[in-house]
């Protein structure tokens, strides 16, 4: 299968260095030392499964260097997708899938506006990963799955192409039929986990075992779920006491990326994730009083980090 990686992060490089791995076309798309780094000595992904050094790999910045592909796996931030989507024009052949694992509800819309309903795929993966340096990957938690499906419910040749490179790779891979509930029961879990992990700036085990903020943990997936219903999403508060036990077994220093982005004082995902769910909240007018006041109190940071205050 011949496979682009658009955004070589944590997510990207380590699903791209699986495929890449099991003898997968892949083709990683970065820039500026990163890119460098690949080129010259390869991509390297530390995992408590089994390291990999990808050497040499095929990392370019330019996409029409690339050409057509059958599957675009995006990896990027969400508040780079807009422009990400907009470059890779020149991967898209007539039968090319766009699959996001970005987190938040909204990817798919965005694709389907820039690129054309008949790229877009839904999906969501489940990893601990992060981006330590130049060419350097390393997942620290969770084993990494992805869910996708085609937006109309269908189970496609496409779908079972990409489920089976997955699968092939060693990559937990399940097809849905209805990929827009699997992004809001993820959305829970991202919105919880980054809205309380930066708020408090301490890892999942800290405050996921104080009352007071388990507590918020609670109310805040009961307004996930209130929201999600609101908009047609079939859930409901089982999802949202599975959600807390999932959460429950995530190892006690594990750090969401919006959080460790926050943190470190850069650019976060708060509007694709506390943000959205604000917003879609306000939509449909349901009340989100945790989130909101998360929302509402990282946000002049957020501000700060892009330059707006």
């Amino acid at each position: 299968m011949r496979i682009a990686i658009l955004g070589v992060g944590g997510v990207g490089g380590y699903f791209g260095a699986r495929l890449a791995a099991a003898g997968q076309d892949v083709h990683f798309l970065a820039r500026g030392v990163h890119l460098d780094a690949i080129r010259a000595v390869g991509l390297r992904v530390e995992s408590p499964l089994g390291d990999l050094h990808i050497n040499p790999a095929q990392a370019t910045a330019d996409p029409a260097a690339i050409g057509p592909v059958d599957l675009v796996l995006v990896g990027v931030k969400t508040w780079q997708l807009a422009a990400a989507l907009a470059s890779a024009r020149p991967l898209l052949g007539p039968n090319t899938a766009v699959l996001p694992l970005l987190n938040g509800v909204e990817a798919p819309a965005t694709i389907t506006e820039i690129l054309g309903a008949q790229y877009a795929f839904g999906g969501l993966c489940r990893i601990i990963a992060m981006l330590v340096g130049p060419g350097h990957i390393r997942h620290t938690g969770i084993a990494p799955a992805i869910v996708f499906g085609e937006l109309d419910g269908r189970q496609t040749a496409r779908s079972e192409a990409i489920h089976a490179a997955l699968t092939s790779a060693g990559v937990q891979s399940e097809i849905t039929l209805d990929v827009n509930r699997a992004l809001w029961e993820k959305f829970m879990l991202i919105c919880t986990w980054s809205g309380l992990g930066a708020i408090t700036r301490t890892p999942i085990g800290v405050w996921r075992s104080l009352p007071g903020t388990r507590d918020l943990a609670e109310r805040l997936l009961h307004e996930v779920v209130a929201v999600g219903r609101a908009h047609g999403v079939e859930l409901d508060n089982t999802q949202a006491a599975a959600t807390l036990a999932f959460l429950d077994g995530v190892p006690p220093s594990g750090t969401a990326s919006m959080q460790r982005d926050i943190i470190a004082g850069w650019p976060s995902e708060l509007e694709a994730q506390s943000g959205a769910l604000v917003r879609l909240g306000a939509a449909v007018g349901v009340p989100t009083p945790v989130n909101s006041f998360i929302y509402h109190s990282l946000l002049p940071q957020e501000q700060a980090a892009r330059g707006i205050v």
